[in-house]
């Protein structure tokens, strides 16, 4: 299955948007995507995952690359809206903790725009 990928920034902050299954095949996409929002300064990544059907150990893995990365330039990673299969691979794993998850995206400013 094909990953679908969208992001939108305000400053500092960025969101994208994840649709279809996160493997081995689909990581190396994501992993780009998500620091290539940190390369073009945003310290605030916002991850939503209401879209993803299917998420494996190499997603896992990626997300917390990506999370270590903000982290070490002061900046944050959270997801939003995980779908009940990605939600119970992060339970079981205990990165329910780990990760900021949020219900939806009105932890976001209202203005933020599209950028590609």
């Amino acid at each position: 299955m094909e990953l679908k990928l969208s992001n939108r920034s305000q400053g500092d902050v960025a969101v994208v948007t994840v649709g279809g299954e996160i493997d081995l095949y689909t990581a190396p996409q994501l992993r780009d995507e998500l620091l290539g929002t940190l390369e073009d300064g945003a310290r605030r990544l916002v991850i939503d995952m209401s879209r993803v059907e299917f998420c494996d150990s190499t997603g896992i893995s990626v997300l917390l690359s990506a999370m270590k990365r903000f982290r070490e330039k002061d900046g944050d990673l959270e997801l939003v809206a995980p779908q009940p299969a990605v939600m119970k691979v992060l339970e079981v794993t205990g990165l329910n903790e780990v990760f900021t998850i949020h219900d939806d995206l009105d932890v976001l400013p209202a203005t933020a725009g599209t950028r590609r």
